[in-house]
Order: C-alpha cells, then structure tokens, then sequence
C-alpha cells in the first residue's frame, strides 16, 4: 500500500502503529466522519509498516473510526494487541481461523463479527458495544478473558451470539448482556466464571440460553438481574463451583423455562431468593453437591408440571417458595438428603413416588404430614407413606410412623373393592390395622364387661348339674372371648334366649378380633 493513497486519518494511524501510540479521531476537528479504510487496517495488522525502532512495541490502537468496507484477516496470524474503541463498521469483520494476541472492541458499533475458529492468545473484548447482527465465536479458542459485558446483539431470526464449543481459558464475563435472538453455547468449555448477572436474553417461543453439555470451573451466575424470554437450557452441564439464579425473572409460558437435566453441580444450585419463573423448571436426573434451594422463589405455570424433580438428587433439598405452586411438583425417584418445606407453601399437586429423603428438617405431627403426602391426584402408592414411616423412626418417633403407617392402609382400603373394604373398616376400627394394639384391648374389656354383667344377672344352666364347676361370670365371658384357652366353664353350662346369642357374638367378636390382631402383628413382623 503507498503512502500518497492514505488520507489523513489513515496516516496518523499509519505513523502511530509502530510504536503502539494511541490515536482519537474525535479530536480532529477537520471532519465530521473521520474514515478510515478497512484495508489500511488489515495491512497495519498483517505487517505493512514493519519499520520501527528496537524497543517499540506495534499496536493498533484507534478511537472514533468509521472503518469503511470489510475488515478482513481471516485465517492470519496478527502479531500485536489490536483495541478499536468507539468505532463504526460499515460491515461485519472476518476473523475465521485468525489467531491473535488480543482483540479489544469498545463501545463499537458493528453489522456483527465472524470469528469462529480465530484463536486469541490473550483476551477478547467485545464490551459495550451494538451488534445489529450475529457475534459467531464458534470452535473460538479464547486463552484470556471473554468480555462482553454492556453489550448489546439484536438478530431476533437465529443465533444472535453463537459459541459453539467455544474455548475460554479464563472468565465469560457477560454482564448485562443484552441479546435478542439465541444465545448458544452448547459443549463450551469455561474455565473460570460465566457470569451472567444482569444480561437480559431475549428468544420469546425459542431458546434464549442454549447451554447444552456446557463445562464450567467456577461459578455459574445468573444473579441478580438476570432474566430471559424463552428456554433456558443447561442440560448435561458440568459446574465445578455454584449455580446462582437469585433474583432472576425467567418467562416462557406454557412450556419449559428451565431445562437443566442431568446437571452435576459440585456445590450449591440455587434457584431461590426472589426468582420467578412463568413456565416450568425441570431439573431431571441433576445431581447436586450441597444444597438445592426453592427458598423465595416464585414459580407460576397454568397447567401440567411447574417443578420437576425425577430423579434429582442432593444433600440438602429447600423447598420453601415464597407461595404455594398452583401446579405439579413432580419429585419421583428424586434423593432429596434433608428436606425443607413449610406447610403453608406445600404444592398444590406434590407426587413423591419413589423418592427419599435422609430426615426431615421440619418433621410437624403425622396426621399433618399425611396430608401433605396426600396431595397429589396419583394413584394410590405406598413407598411415600413408609418413606415417611422410616423418617419418623430415625428421630425415635415410633407413634408417629405408626400413625403414618395406619393412614397408608386407609388410603390403601378405598381402593379395594366393596366385600374386602368391609374387612379393612373391622380391622381399622377393632386394632387399627394392628397399629393400635391396645385398640383390642379395650375391645376386649368393654365385651368381658358387658358379658359378665350379663351373666352374673342370667346365669346359664349347667349341662350336667352333677360335674358342673362354680359358675363365674368373668371367666366364662372369657372363655367365650377367647378362643385359644379354656377355663372350663363354657363347656359346662348352655345359656338360653338372649344369653344364647350373647354368647354367639361374643365368641365372634373374640375370632375377629383374635385374627386382627394376628394380621397386625404378621404385618409388623414383615415390616422388621
């Protein structure tokens, strides 16, 4: 390129390079639109005024540019830190499979920037800056800092900023970033934080965060601030620190606003403390290093699941929201560790089949318990109630997890047809399922009474007057009442009318109640 070809702002560009000076094109007073050529940029960049003294350290540092044409150094090696700072391309810079020291963009204002495969041997900047089309870092190896914080891209129709497998050695620093169209990222690798506080993504019936298979070192922060139209994926994520949404807004009515299944979190994921979400969460299969934490969150879904939570499992699980969830919360399979929960948030539909929990952090009375177990329109299923039943015993509450236990065979009982539901409401009734053993015994009182009275006031004839023994109106309601011992003295006298059917129900009460509580005992015998 000849010298006499450039214009005043490309020379004192041309003149500064060498020695990395600094040049501001909005102090010059000559010209309203100080332009400088693209090309004359790309030949700074690929060695065109090599000339300069030992010591000196070339960069291209521009301020207030209207770089004209399109910046190309695809598949070139730059060999000095380039920083363009408040300045207007007319095109989208090419940097595919460009390798560079550094690339610092400021406050500029760009129709987008290809650079999938460059390699950038320090960070790369794009802060602050309005991209009216895509930003494409995929395959993009970035060794430093990935700064693109203040920034804003609008291209609503596809991959606003596309990072695929992208590489970043050091933090993503997106705060308030502010994308409309798909922020995708899937298989990224980060190795320090992705902060996301305060960025606002904006894909409405799309995916505003494609995080798919996403690797990241430190934290994972999307609080406060942070909010999205459209799904949020983080599906096979791997997080070697934290997951933060606190205080984020999530919206995608109708449909999955959180997907992250099969998530490993080495420490806390807390999707709590002011979040709300208008659609539903599911965190499948997410496995959770400390706790997993519902605590003030606010989660709103008209119909179907709002929560799911099949297998998720985690130390600590809080699902204290800040109001009770109108819809599912589906925790089957789930390993909840110690639960937290507060009755007046429980969900209105709570399905627990199959999962555990180590204890509960709140244990409250059974009979309330059970109520919250029932909520669910499920089928009948026992493994919660015994779930429940085992909680109680591993705080040496044994009357509780039988009160827990007797509910179960309740709920069970209005499953059964009418003839064998008949048989649970004696056996509830007489024994409780064998869960209130004392039950029988003050059955048994109340007839021994009632027939001793009786008899003591109609004594029975004796069968054989000659061999008969005293009449005693206690122990001949025993022997009636119990049928597997003897004192001698039913079979020695025969009562007659009334006595005669007396004695008729009081050996029946004695059979049935001799095998309620058999069956209570075999049942509790089984449960050992």
């Amino acid at each position: 390129m000849r010298l006499d070809e450039l214009n005043a702002q490309e020379r004192r560009l041309w003149d500064a390079f060498p020695k990395g000076r600094p040049v501001d094109l909005r102090e010059d007073p000559s010209t309203s639109d100080p332009v400088v050529r693209s090309e004359v940029v790309a030949a700074l960049l690929l060695g065109a005024n090599a000339d300069h003294d030992p010591g000196d350290r070339p960069a291209l540092r521009l301020t207030g540019a209207h770089l004209t044409g399109r910046l190309d150094i695809g598949f070139t090696e730059v060999a000095v830190p380039v920083r363009l700072t408040d300045c207007r391309f007319d095109a989208a810079p090419l940097l595919q499979g460009a390798r560079t020291r550094e690339l610092a963009l400021t406050g500029c204002v760009l129709p987008g920037l290809l650079a999938d495969t460059a390699q950038i041997d320090g960070r790369l900047v794009v802060s602050h800056c309005t991209l009216t089309g895509p930003l494409a870092l995929t395959r993009t190896q970035v060794n430093g800092d990935l700064d693109l914080r203040d920034t804003v891209v609008r291209f609503p129709a596809g991959e606003a900023i596309a990072a695929v497998h992208a590489q970043v050695g050091g933090d993503a620093l997106c705060a308030n970033l502010d994308v409309e169209g798909t922020f995708r990222l899937s298989g990224a690798s980060i190795e320090g934080e992705f902060d996301l506080e305060g960025a606002s993504l904006r894909a409405p019936g799309g995916h505003a965060l494609d995080a798919y298979h996403i690797r990241v070192a430190e934290d994972f922060t999307c609080h406060p601030g942070f909010s999205a139209e459209g799904r949020v994926i983080l599906s096979g994520a791997t997080v070697a620190a934290a997951i933060g949404f606190c205080g984020a807004r999530l919206s995608n009515p109708g449909d999955i606003a959180l997907e992250a299944v099969d998530v490993t979190v080495d420490r806390n994921f807390d999707l709590g403390l002011g979040l709300t979400v208008d659609g539903t969460v599911k965190l499948d299969g997410t496995r959770v290093g400390t706790e997993l934490s519902f605590r003030d969150a606010e989660l709103t879904r008209q119909d179907g699941t709002a929560l799911s939570l099949r297998a998720t499992q985690a130390r600590e699980t809080d699902l204290r929201t800040r109001r009770p969830i109108d819809a599912v919360v589906d925790a089957r399979n789930a390993r909840l560790g110690t639960l937290y929960d507060a009755q007046e948030t429980w969900p209105t539909d709570l399905r627990l089949a199959d999962a555990t929990y180590e204890t509960l952090a709140f244990p409250l009375p059974a009979a309330q318990r059970v109520h919250w177990i029932r909520r669910t329109t499920g089928d009948y299923i026992p493994q919660p109630y015994e779930q429940l039943a085992a909680a109680y015993r591993r705080l040496g509450h044994e009357d509780e997890a039988r009160t827990v236990l007797l509910a179960k065979q309740r709920h069970r009982r209005a499953t059964l047809p009418p003839h064998t539901r008949l048989w649970g409401h004696v056996q509830d009734v007489s024994v409780g399922y064998g869960y209130r053993p004392l039950r029988a015994g003050l059955w048994l009182l109340a007839l021994l009474a009632c027939g001793a009275l009786y008899f003591a006031q109609h004594t029975p004839a004796p069968l054989e007057a000659a061999k008969a023994p005293p009449f005693n109106a206690v122990f001949y309601t025993l022997d009636l009442l119990v049928p597997i011992i003897t004192f001698g003295q039913e079979p020695a006298f025969g009562p007659r009318g009334p006595g005669q059917w007396l004695s008729y129900a009081l050996i029946t009460a004695g059979w049935i109640l001799a095998t309620t509580v058999t069956a209570g005992v075999s049942r509790t015998l089984s449960r050992q």
